[in-house]
């Protein structure tokens, strides 16, 4: 057994024990990974963001509740988890406030429609707000998982980070899960230095996050890429699925695929 999936596999037991208790679990998240009501934009990203894999390995169960911070309007894993927990568990957008750009305010409204316009996906999803620390993500204690995918860079950039741990920390119980997927960074380059490239070092995310209240419980090498260098003109953006540099060097770009990314699961103090 390589290294990778030592580390998936080890990671998997506490939340999941004995397989064959999860197996319903596992092909009821396969059923949705592959039904008809994911957008064909995200499921070309499934062999780079192994949704599954993330999502058994964070825990979430049927019966949890689970805060997503900043879904958007693809809602990549809303698409597979809200359906998931509809039945027992509860399924939290925290989305953008009135303070937020235009453009990112106009993203949150086709959210907000999506879910109107799909009840039977959709309809027990619950909306609130998200803006570093200023509001409740979900009432204090009631969570059981804070998960949020590639957002801990424009936190940091933005002198945000502080406040949005708070904002975490509070609405989960005591021993709550929080996960978190970014953009891996150079270990030979500090993080302020490719702070620029969207790129964040693990060792800072890691002592950064346990300074506030949330002790590292398990890391997933199930989104690494090896072949990102982290080097790129426009940063993390030249890579799919933004392409920058649009047709410049794209077979390049499109070889390499999406950024190198730690998984790592908090547990909440």
């Amino acid at each position: 057994m390589n290294r990778r999936t030592f580390l998936l596999a080890s990671s998997f037991l506490p939340a999941f024990g004995c397989a064959t208790g999860r197996s319903g679990e596992l092909q009821e998240l396969e059923r949705l990974r592959a039904s008809s009501h994911r957008g064909e934009p995200n499921r070309v990203r499934d062999p780079y963001r192994h949704p599954i894999e993330v999502i058994t390995f964070f825990g979430i169960r049927p019966d949890s509740t689970v805060v997503e911070i900043l879904p958007g309007s693809a809602g990549y894993y809303m698409e597979i988890l809200a359906p998931f927990v509809r039945e027992r568990g509860l399924y939290i957008a925290a989305g953008r406030d009135e303070r937020a750009p235009p453009q990112y305010l106009a993203d949150h409204q086709k959210l907000l429609d999506r879910i109107r316009a799909e009840p039977a996906l959709y309809g027990s999803v619950q909306v609130t707000k998200f803006n570093a620390g200023l509001h409740d993500v979900a009432p204090p204690g009631s969570a059981d998982f804070v998960i949020t995918f590639r957002n801990l860079h424009n936190w940091i950039e933005r002198g945000e980070v502080e406040g949005a741990l708070r904002a975490f920390h509070r609405a989960l119980k005591p021993g709550g899960v929080l996960g978190v997927v970014d953009h891996r960074g150079r270990t030979d380059r500090d993080q302020e230095s490719q702070m620029k490239s969207g790129y964040v070092r693990e060792d800072y995310a890691i002592a950064l996050i346990e300074r506030h209240g949330f002790r590292l419980a398990g890391r997933s090498e199930v989104n690494a890429n090896p072949r990102d260098t982290k080097d790129h003109p426009e940063g993390v953006w030249t890579l799919p699925p933004t392409y920058r540099l649009k047709s410049q060097d794209r077979a390049k770009y499109e070889a390499i695929g999406e950024s190198d990314r730690f998984t790592l699961k908090f547990v909440r103090r």
